[in-house]
């Protein structure tokens, strides 16, 4: 999938903290969502669909990822 990410408005969770080892989100058009680190925020992203982004956040909430 290619997205241009030029106009992307990245967040944090608030629940990061104030530490700098956080991933950013942004929503994006066409229904898609971008992932980066916030440390290298100039590097590359990951982008997903809605729904891959529904089911990865679906199974947070499960807990699902949880060791």
């Amino acid at each position: 999938m290619s997205v241009d990410l030029a106009g992307a408005v990245w967040f944090k969770s608030s629940r990061s903290g104030a530490g700098k080892e956080c991933v950013e989100v942004a929503f994006l058009s066409g229904d898609a969502v971008g992932v980066r680190d916030s440390k290298n925020p100039e590097g590359p992203a990951l982008v997903f669909g809605a729904r891959e982004w529904d089911s990865f956040t679906s199974g947070i909430e499960r807990g699902a990822f949880e060791r």
